[in-house]
């Protein structure tokens, strides 16, 4: 589409009771992100009130027709999705207006490839409108869904915003309110560094669980409020949503005896003897709590289609098919207006692939009874562009149906958010995904996400290490694959313990296709021996950077950080020398200095009495920054156990955030107000 430019929905599928749009961009950084926002306006271009508001703190209409889904990795950047359900959208409501906004100084003309997108309820692309034309504006309306008559049309707007997401939002009636108390809570942090609670985010910042394979991570440090600058000024905050329930880390004290009491669990795993008992009981358990739990279904159901309204799920319901009936492992159905949307869901444990004929016949099958979607649910993380199945579609039907994939590690993602961080209705909510997040992490289940590099791996191990890897062997791609799943993975874990966006960042040119992309990056593996991820972690001064040299049988992980934009070099070194206090004495650190390879280095250990050791000898050379870095033994197995280098991966990056990153003065965080996020006009 073109700027300006509008089409009727219904004129492009006829499946748009539910869309999805999707806001792209690329970072040539890999460090550039935006946050989106979306307002429902009524005939006078109004909200409501401040409820019509949709942003990072206020995330999903209490009627389901809105939810905005964050952010998944593209080829060349990432996309912030939001479901509509326009059948919910209530009668006085005549436009949504689409929106982001950058915060921190940032600005749009810093973003390449600005775009939207909008897909139907069975996936399939339907518009696409590059903002080529974004400008140095804080803020950009993409387009806008508005009613004509009975039926939604879609605009291309791109228009830009000097003012950001608060002069946005209160150009559309917002209340943008002086929260003078919190403003300088957040200025300031509390005494002893620690983030404070947000509550006016829809809940406590709680502390982060603590995972199975993972330790429990602390918040990220404050900057020091002894800053020259002073104290920020209170800042003016939309109203959002009204406090959730949320679970606390420590559990209360225990009335048992001793440690050999175990405490009675809703689901029991223990009993759990073969792959077929796991797959029936984790498919039970996951439906059964999605139909009592409309926030944590609405998590799960919306990138796929469905519409909000009363949902049933069953188990091993008996479909007609051919001579012999199939048994899909479930079945979803979503009532709303009269009408039903039905899914139906196969799931695998333990690392069983799914059987491509069996998922064949499941699209068959609801393609032949108008069923919406079906939903695939193993440990195994899908990539973009390359599909878990290949399945074929009989284009000469009418009716389109959707193959969704979902993996457990996304599943226990969702529960812990709302759990641990945004909050559910009420406590028996909290309490039911309590107990599923429990049997998810229970060794015994069998849905531990992604927990195999694959038969691959010691191959391509061995060819690197005797140099006989050629580029373009098949099995290159094959880890290069896996790696890519593994580290999404690590993203979503870490992204729960957190509560705070966690993505892979893909520095690609512009257009590339995903499949090309990671061609090339199989060939420079069969060359140098190394594979190379970068997470973009919200709260962090940079990207946090893993290399896995499989030459060396080395992990390093690390980070590039800003040189201050004030102050002496040596008050530089000294406050990041105080402020890895904590840190452990092999952290290697770096100063990266203009025009050259590197500046001065050495480990924590010594620099600790000699910070000055990190300045370069001649005074006339400008420091850009420092990178900080751990080194750690990478296991050889290709599996998750103990000695395997997935797990070894996780830890890696949790050891790192935990004792180094954390410790760094952050950048405001994503609960910041609009207008603190604002950049001066």
């Amino acid at each position: 589409m073109i700027k300006g430019s509008n089409v009727a929905l219904t004129d492009l599928s006829d499946s748009v009771g539910s869309v999805i749009v999707s806001l792209g961009w690329a970072s040539p950084t890999g460090e550039g992100d935006a946050d989106v926002s979306v307002l429902l306006l009524d005939t006078n271009g109004k909200v409501r009130s401040d409820d019509d508001f949709y942003f990072y703190n206020h995330p999903v209409a209490v009627d389901g027709s809105v939810q905005l889904l964050g952010k998944t990795p593209t080829a060349d950047g990432s996309e912030d999705r939001i479901s509509f359900d326009l059948t919910a959208v209530p009668s006085e409501i005549a436009r949504i207006v689409v929106a982001a906004s950058r915060y921190e100084g940032a600005r749009f003309d810093e973003l390449e490839d600005v775009g939207i997108t909008l897909a139907d309820a069975a996936g399939e692309g339907l518009l696409r409108f590059a903002v080529d034309d974004a400008g140095s504006v804080a803020a950009v309306i993409f387009g806008e869904l508005y009613r004509r008559g009975e039926e939604w049309k879609f605009r291309a707007v791109g228009q830009g915003y000097e003012s950001g997401l608060a002069g946005l939002a209160a150009d559309f009636g917002v209340d943008v309110e002086d929260d003078a108390a919190t403003g300088a809570e957040e200025a300031l942090g509390g005494a002893d560094g620690e983030t404070q609670p947000d509550t006016a985010a829809g809940g406590p910042a709680e502390a982060p669980v603590r995972q199975p394979t993972l330790e429990a991570i602390p918040a990220p440090r404050r900057p020091e409020s002894d800053s020259a600058a002073g104290p920020e000024a209170p800042a003016s905050r939309p109203r959002t949503s009204k406090k959730k329930v949320t679970l606390p880390r420590t559990a209360k004290k225990t009335l048992a005896e001793n440690d050999s009491w175990k405490g009675a669990r809703l689901f029991p795993v223990s009993v759990l003897k073969s792959d077929r008992d796991r797959e029936m009981r984790a498919t039970s358990v996951l439906l059964a709590v999605m139909s009592q739990v409309p926030e944590f279904s609405r998590r799960l159901t919306a990138g796929f289609g469905a519409p909000a309204g009363r949902m049933e799920t069953f188990t091993e319901v008996s479909l007609p098919h051919g001579d012999s009936p199939r048994r899909p492992d479930g079945v979803i159905r979503v009532e709303r207006a009269g009408k039903l949307w039905t899914a139906l869901v196969e799931t695998k444990t333990n690392g069983n692939a799914l059987k491509t004929e069996q998922v064949q016949a499941y699209m068959d099958i609801a393609a032949r009874r108008g069923y919406e979607a079906v939903i695939t649910l193993t440990n195994d993380v899908a990539l973009e562009g390359s599909p878990l199945v290949e399945v074929k579609i009989d284009k000469r039907r009418k009716h389109k149906v959707a193959l969704w994939h979902l993996s457990w590690a996304e599943v226990a993602y969702q529960a812990q958010m709302l759990i641990r961080h945004e909050g559910v209705g009420n406590a028996a909510h909290a309490w039911l995904l309590q107990e599923l997040l429990h049997y998810l992490q229970h060794e015994n289940s069998g849905c531990h996400g992604f927990q195999n590099m694959g038969p691959a791996w010691v191959p391509v191990r061995n060819g690197i290490d005797d140099e006989t890897l050629c580029q373009g062997d098949a099995r290159a791609l094959e880890v290069v694959e896996s790696w890519e799943r593994l580290i999404r993975q690590v993203c979503l874990r870490l992204g729960g313990e957190l509560g705070q966006k966690a993505l892979p960042v893909q520095r690609a040119k512009r257009g590339t296709d995903a499949k090309e992309r990671r061609i090339r990056l199989a060939d420079q593996l069969c060359v140098d021996g190394r594979l190379q991820a970068e997470l973009r972690i919200d709260g962090t001064p940079g990207v946090l950077a893993v290399n896995a040299d499989l030459r060396t049988g080395k992990l390093r992980t690390s980070i590039e950080i800003p040189a201050p934009a004030q102050g002496y070099p040596l008050s530089w070194v000294k406050r990041l020398v105080r402020r890895l206090n904590e840190a452990p004495a092999d952290l290697h650190v770096e100063t990266l200095v203009d025009g050259e390879t590197g500046g001065p280095r050495g480990t924590l250990e010594r620099l600790r009495p000699e910070p000055a050791d990190l300045l370069p000898k001649d005074s006339g050379t400008r420091i850009t920054g420092f990178r900080l870095s751990l080194l750690k033994s990478m296991g050889s197995g290709r599996g998750n156990a103990e000695s395997g280098f997935i797990r070894s991966v996780d830890d890696a990056v949790n050891r790192f955030y935990t004792t180094v990153v954390v410790h760094l003065d952050t950048p405001t965080t994503r609960q910041a107000p609009p207008k603190e996020r604002t950049p001066a006009g």
